[in-house]
């Protein structure tokens, strides 16, 4: 298979471009990540929790600023270079556990108190992002937060628009809103486990 023939949004892209560079999205020095970061964990409803799920954690430096207020971490991410990068970053963190997984209503998870969907939902085909949504509710513990924060920008890797995205949350989950914010660049919303 050619480097033509994988789709942008696939595990083999995100793969390559973690090849290519280390931190190809700059999560770990834009000005831009650091103050989304700052804002998604100002914007949480509590200030500590028990068990966290961040599917996508790319290199880690959210999981890193997650595994200060949470109890345990499980990330994920689908490709085995942003794996061991994130693995590296969250080094000697006892609470934070990261496999190589993709995100799939199939996942056998259960328990979390708080569930953090960041940047990855415009990656999915609108179908598919909506049985996602409507398998949260069993992955989160009773009065469990799940959190969408999303790029408000254009790209063609996006599958999605990130209002799109979180109008499928909406729809879909079956959650309490709880929370929601626009920020010059990207948008935050909350749910609630009732």
């Amino acid at each position: 298979m050619s480097q033509a023939d994988i789709r942008p949004w696939s595990a083999a892209a995100f793969e390559a471009r973690y090849r290519g560079q280390r931190d190809p999205w700059h999560f770990a020095t834009s000005d831009y990540e650091q103050e989304r970061y700052r804002t998604t964990l100002r914007s949480l409803q509590r200030q500590r929790y028990g068990a966290c799920f961040e599917p996508g954690c790319s290199v880690g430096e959210l999981t890193a600023l997650l595994a200060a207020r949470c109890s345990s971490v499980f990330a994920t991410d689908v490709a085995p270079t942003a794996v061991a990068a994130a693995r590296r970053r969250c080094a000697g963190m006892t609470n934070v556990e990261i496999a190589c997984a993709p995100l799939s209503p199939q996942l056998r998870l259960h328990g979390f108190d708080l569930i953090v969907f960041s940047e990855i939902g415009y990656y999915f085909s609108a179908r598919a992002l909506a049985r996602i949504a409507r398998q949260v509710r069993r992955w989160l513990a009773a009065q469990g937060e799940f959190i969408a924060v999303h790029w408000l920008g254009h790209s063609a890797d996006h599958r999605l628009h990130a209002d799109e995205v979180h109008r499928i949350l909406t729809e879909h989950l079956a959650l309490q809103w709880a929370h929601g914010e626009v920020h010059p660049g990207y948008r935050i919303d909350s749910w609630i486990a009732a």
